[in-house]
Order: C-alpha cells, then sequence, then structure tokens
C-alpha cells in the first residue's frame, strides 16, 4: 500500500510534464517552419535583381502548408508566355510593372519582410492556376496571412486599375495590407551611356553648327517652323503625351465585360488612354488655335460683317469644344462644373 501511495503521485507528475511539452513542442516546430519558410524566401528575393520570386507548384504548397496566420502577405502575378503576343492583353508591360512595384518596395524599405512578390507562368504551374481559380488574363491576387482558402480568402485586384501600372499596384497593395509602398523608382528614359554619346556628338558637331545658324540659312530661321513648333509643344502638353509615355500607357483597353469590345476612355480618376489624351488634346489645340486666328488674323480683316460671322463661329466651335472637355471630366470623376451669379446681381 505504500508503494502504491508513492507511484500515483509521481505518474501524475510525469503526465502533467508530458501534456505540457507536447504543445509546446509542436509550436516550437510550427514556429521553427516559418521562420525557416521566411529564411528561404528572403534568399529567394535577394537571388532576383527585382525581388519578384518565381513561383512553382512546389513552392506554392509549402507556403499554405504554414499555418494561419503566416507572417507575411504575398502578392502573385499570374502570367502565360504564349499570350505575350497579344498586345490588347499586354501581359509584358505589365509583368515590368509589377517588377518595377517589387523592386520600388526592396528600395523604400530594405529590411521589411511582411510582404513577397510572385510571378507565376502558366504552363509550368497549371494546377496553381486551378487552386486559385484563375482563367483569365491580366490577373494580380494578395493573399493575406489569414488566408485559409486561396481562392476565396486572397484578393483580385480589378482588372481596369491595371492600365495605371505600377501607380495602381502600389495604392492597392497598400490599402489592403496597410503597408506602405513607397514611391515608384523608374528607370530614366535616356541612360548614362547615351547622355554621354549625345555630349559627345553635339560637342563635336558644334562647330560646324555654330556656323551654320550665323550664317542665316537654317530651318531655324523659318517662322513657319517655330510657329509648327508651339503648335506640336502646346499639343504635346495639354494631351498628357508626357503622362502616356512615362506611365507607358496604352492606347486603348481591352472590355473586361465584353472582350470583342476596346475601350478607348477610362472611366475613373487619376488615369487616362493614351486615344483619350489626344482626343482632349485635339479640342484643347482647336481652341487655342481659334483664339490665335482671331487675335492675330481676324482684326486685320476690314470687313466687319466678315469678323463677326467668323468671331460667332468660332466662338460656338470654342464653346463646344470646352464644354465636351468639362462632360467627359464629369464622365470620369463624378464632379460637375456649376456656374452661379454674383452676389451682387442678386
Amino acid at each position: 500500500m505504500a508503494i502504491s501511495k508513492t507511484l500515483i503521485p509521481t505518474c501524475l507528475f510525469l503526465i502533467a510534464i508530458i501534456l505540457l511539452l507536447v504543445p509546446s513542442n509542436y509550436s516550437f516546430s510550427s514556429s521553427s517552419s516559418s521562420d525557416d519558410l521566411l529564411s528561404e524566401l528572403t534568399s529567394l528575393r535577394s537571388q532576383s535583381p527585382t525581388g519578384v520570386i518565381h513561383l512553382s507548384d512546389q513552392l506554392l504548397r509549402r507556403i499554405i502548408s504554414v499555418k494561419s496566420p503566416r507572417p507575411f502577405t504575398f502578392v502573385i502575378f499570374f502570367d502565360a508566355k504564349q499570350l505575350h503576343s497579344k498586345p490588347e492583353l499586354s501581359l509584358p508591360t505589365l509583368k515590368n510593372e509589377f517588377s518595377l512595384l517589387s523592386s520600388s518596395f526592396l528600395t523604400n524599405n530594405p529590411e521589411n519582410n511582411k510582404i513577397f512578390f510572385f510571378s507565376i507562368e502558366f504552363q509550368e504551374s497549371q494546377a496553381s492556376f486551378a487552386l486559385f481559380g484563375v482563367n483569365s488574363l491580366p490577373h494580380l491576387r494578395l493573399i493575406p496571412p489569414s488566408a485559409a482558402d486561396l481562392k476565396k480568402d486572397s484578393i483580385q485586384m480589378d482588372g481596369s486599375d491595371l492600365a495605371r501600372l505600377a501607380e495602381s499596384m502600389a495604392e492597392f497593395v497598400e490599402a489592403k495590407t496597410k503597408l506602405t509602398v513607397g514611391p515608384i523608382h523608374r528607370p530614366p528614359m535616356i541612360s548614362k551611356k547615351q547622355m554621354a554619346l549625345i555630349v559627345a556628338a553635339g560637342l563635336i558637331l558644334s562647330p560646324f553648327l555654330v556656323k551654320k545658324i550665323l550664317s542665316g540659312g537654317t530651318l531655324l530661321h523659318d517662322k513657319h517652323v517655330w510657329m509648327a513648333g508651339s503648335i506640336f509643344v502646346y499639343f504635346f502638353s495639354v494631351s498628357g503625351a508626357m503622362h502616356n509615355i512615362i506611365r507607358k500607357m496604352p492606347m486603348f483597353m481591352m472590355d473586361r465585360e465584353d472582350p470583342g469590345k476596346l475601350v478607348f476612355f477610362y472611366q475613373g480618376s487619376g488615369m487616362q488612354l493614351g486615344a483619350e489624351g489626344f482626343a482632349v488634346g485635339f479640342l484643347y489645340t482647336i481652341v487655342g488655335l481659334l483664339l490665335a486666328f482671331m487675335t492675330h488674323v481676324l482684326v486685320r480683316l476690314k470687313s466687319r460683317t466678315v469678323q463677326r460671322v467668323v468671331m460667332l463661329f468660332a466662338l460656338f466651335v470654342s464653346f463646344w469644344a470646352v464644354k465636351k472637355v468639362i462632360q467627359l471630366d464629369n464622365w470620369k470623376t463624378g464632379y460637375g462644373i456649376h456656374a452661379y451669379w454674383p452676389s451682387s446681381w442678386k
């Protein structure tokens, strides 16, 4: 009897230790697995020049095997090389913009391991495409740390917003993760080598150019060239052409609801397509040319009747052009322009 009284507390003590150690060991194993995966992803990101990690079926299975909530968010760009030849999809451009987003995030946040950027190829990872339910491109998806079901719990970016390229992707990531991406660092349009060649060519040709200019027989002395140049600069400025060049905006995009239809005007603020910019620039240029005509040519006519008729026509066309621009802005942003009588007139 004395022996059994001694064994009972001893057995209870051993059972209590085992029960305490089992969950602790399981938690340690899960934490160790998350840390190992995080270290591996950090290593893979450092090996990529843009920070974008190539995602395979095997790597994705390992990521989702980590119990949620995971210690990081990841964003996936779904790609298909066989569709790169279709200009309406703009997959190569969007992929470059996604890489630009990743590299800019790393530049602005070098020590941040809360988010990773992946690209996945259809021919190599069809099982992963099916797992997310992706059946059309372009497609960008963000998977939060708490996501258990990749298809239901992940967040897809609206395809129409992809036309704004890296800037819209950054806004999407910041809105869904509460992380700060920072400014997008785009490479300069002219590299240092190209700039050096241009400067060298300018220095070599400068004596001949100066001699030609002093002789007075160049296009720089023709007033019509300066007039055409000023009109081009005016059109280039008001059409947003610089915006289109910097952000590589397409002239048009495919309608998401009707793939056989093209969209030339994008409804939404902060973004315009190339065709839309040219249309607005054309309307502004018409108003500018009519104003220049009335102030420099029309005033020289002797006939008052002709002056009045032409002026009324020019005012009517200018009013119509400005009205179209205002209507377009109202359609894009929802903001309207209202006229009010001066308070002193009431």
